[in-house]
This record gives structure tokens, sequence and C-alpha cells, in this order.
């Protein structure tokens, strides 16, 4: 595809609980705070920017301006760019879309900003002049969502029952993997969080005028403690179901950024000569009606095909799993390991903003390669839709050669 991720050049801010610490401030003005001083830091040259997008999915005041009004606020306000709205799939999207831009020549540099605030989120009002007393409908944007797909007439959790149903997967066994996806996040937290520090960056807490910073978010906020025997004292969401909070993950807030470019522009900006990062595939999959953690299988195997390799090629795989049931049902559909996957955590522990969930794997992936010494690694979840996106990349580091 001739699209590459320089090495180090991209960030992401801690995730914070839903109504926690970012609650207050507008994801995209945030997102520019961020990225902006990440730049800076690296001394990006943002002339050689031609190229933006946004991944938003939870609108925000201003938003209707999207790409044109962040690249402003960055200070770029001569590259232009789309606005990406694909719930969970967001940050993979927009990885295609940059790869193929620069793949077809259209442009060289591309600066991706995924940015979401589940807290606080917007209630929607349709006017309706034709309604009883032309009172309209009024959506909550996240909740009613989360309710409700209003195709196949089924919440986000009853997707997640179905699947359990499907694979037969019961509670002690989704509980057995959040203890380990639990175990797995302490190792990014050791030595002082020293793998996260390789990419996070500090988000800055101001007043919701962006006026006056209080102070600044330096790690996850909103991970819950996880022990087998806190698991086992959980009952099921749903009556009579399977999946209890400590099989699913939970709202949040944050953003996550990464530049997309050649080959040769690549090797110039990696703040680590030698190590290189390239997007070989990407997949999709749409599965039957209300069946959404079936889909990142099928399009981790439409992203391998697409990138010429087997499931035997792959050295690491990190998913979006919003219930535990996502990493199980994927396992048996590919043969690859749950224990295997998700080394450092994943989404069910550090949480869900939707726009930026996706992009944060993907660097965590990119990272865990760099530290195997090189490989190939697969990124895949669901969305909304009962839907999935992945994408395959290699890392390759001739530092020691």
């Amino acid at each position: 595809m001739n699209a590459f991720i320089p090495y180090g050049n991209y960030w992401s801010t801690p995730f914070a609980k839903w109504q926690g610490a970012l609650a207050n401030m507008n994801s995209v003005r945030l997102a520019a705070q961020v990225g902006r001083a990440k730049l800076a830091d690296l001394k990006f040259p943002t002339e050689q920017i031609d190229l933006g997008i946004l991944g938003l999915t939870n609108p925000q005041k201003g938003s209707f301006y999207g790409l044109p009004w962040l690249t402003g606020m960055l200070g770029i306000d001569r590259v232009a760019g789309p606005t990406v709205q694909q719930a969970c799939a967001t940050s993979v999207r927009a990885l295609q879309m940059a790869a193929q831009e620069i793949g077809g020549g259209t442009a060289s540099c591309a600066l991706l900003v995924m940015c979401d605030r589940m807290s606080n989120g917007p209630v929607v009002h349709y006017p309706d002049a034709t309604a009883p007393g032309g009172n309209g409908i009024t959506e909550r944007w996240t909740l009613d969502n989360f309710a409700a797909d209003p195709y196949a007439g089924k919440a986000m959790l009853e997707t997640g029952e179905n699947v359990a149903a499907r694979y037969a997967i019961g509670m002690a066994e989704q509980h057995e993997l959040k203890l380990r996806r639990f175990e797995q996040y302490q190792a990014a937290l050791a030595d002082d969080r020293a793998f996260q520090r390789r990419y996070m960056v500090d988000a800055p807490i101001f007043d919701s005028a962006f006026r006056r910073q209080s102070g600044s978010l330096s790690a996850d906020e909103g991970v819950f403690a996880t022990s087998a025997e806190g698991l086992a004292r959980l009952k099921p969401v749903r009556e009579g179901g399977t999946i209890t909070f400590g099989g699913q993950t939970h709202p949040a807030d944050g953003n996550a950024g990464a530049i997309v470019t050649s080959r040769a522009l690549a090797r110039q900006l990696a703040t680590q000569p030698g190590i290189e990062i390239e997007l070989l595939g990407f997949g999709q999959s749409r599965v039957e009606k209300a069946h959404m953690p079936m889909a990142p299988a099928p399009a981790a195997q439409n992203a391998l095909r697409h990138a010429g390799l087997a499931m035997s090629q792959v050295d690491a795989v990190k998913t979006h799993n919003p219930f535990a049931v996502n990493d199980l049902a994927f396992a048996r559909d590919t043969g690859f390991a749950w224990e295997k996957m998700n080394n450092f955590g994943s989404s069910i522990i550090w949480g869900h903003p939707q726009g930026p969930t996706g992009l944060r794997g993907v660097i965590e992936l990119v990272e865990e390669l760099v530290l195997r010494g090189g490989g190939v690694g697969l990124f895949s979840g669901c969305a909304a839709g009962d839907t999935g996106v992945a994408t395959v990349i290699r890392v390759s580091d001739s530092r020691a050669a």
C-alpha cells in the first residue's frame, strides 16, 4: 500500500471514566490542545501535512465544522480533509482512508486525530411539525443508541448475549478472560508505567470555556480493580443472561492521534531511525443482525487476505473488545489463542471512548511489536450495526542489524 506510520509520531491521552476528569471539555478543542503540544514536542514539520482526518462520533458544539476547525486550532489552517463517524470503527476507517490517499498520490502526509467524549452526551431534538402537538422527537445520543440499534431493535448488551449463546460461552469463561486482560494491563503499568509512557501524553484539564487549566490527567481513570473473588460475586446485568458488569467495558473520554505518510518521509520523521511501521491491509465485515461481537473475526480474515497473509503468520493481536465474548468468539473462529491476545491491555480494561479506541489499540500493538523486535500485528474490533473492521501492520527493526 506504500503507507507508513513514522515511529513515535503518534499519541494517546489516558482514557477518563464516564463523567470523570474530562467530562466537561469539548473533545475537539481538547484534542487540538493535545495535538498541538505533541507536534511541538516532536518538532514536527507541520508544513509537510497536506491532509487531515478527524474522527468523532459524539457531536460537540462547533463540530459541524469538523476537520477544518481542528486544523485551524492546530495552526495548520490550510489543511483540509474529512470528518469520519463510524462508531468504534472510526479509527481504522481513518487509517484506511489515509493509506489510500498516500498510496494513490493524492496526499503525502496525513494527520489523524480521533476524539470523543461519551460524558455529557448531547440530547438532540428533531423538530416535526406534523407530530401530535408539533412535539418532534428527542434523542439522547449516547444512552438511546446504546439501548437499541434502530435496525436490529436490540441493545448492545443483547448482541453480546446472543453471541454468548451461539458459542456456548458462560459467565465463568468470560470472567476468566476479563481477569487475564486485567493482569495483562498490569504489565503496562510496571516500572512506573514504562510501556504506556512510550506513547501516552497528558490530557490538560480546563474549565469548559478553556480559560483556565486546573491540572492534567496523566494515567487512565476509571479502571476497575479486578479479582477472581470480585468477579464471582457479580450477577448478570440481564436476568437469565451471562454478561455481568465485569464482563464488559465502560464508556470513557479521550483522544489519540497519528501521522500516516510515505516510506521515505516516515524514515525521516521516525523518532527511532531503523524502526518501520507499514500498513499492510484492511478488512471489514457485517454479521447477522444483533450479533455484533462476532464481527471482528471475519473482518480480520478479510484484512489478512488483503495483506496476502495467514493467521499463522501473525505475531500479535490486539482487539477492541467491549465484551469478553468478543475475544472468545474471535479465538474460536480464527484459532488464535485468546490468552495470547491483547498484551498490555485492551478496551475492556481501559475503557471505550469510541472514536479514539481503535487508534490507541493500534498504537499499543505497534509498541508491543517493537518490544519483540518486529513482526506482523493484527488489530480488529466490532462496531455498531453488527460490523467489524481490521488492519494488518508490519513492524521492522533494523537497529540491531
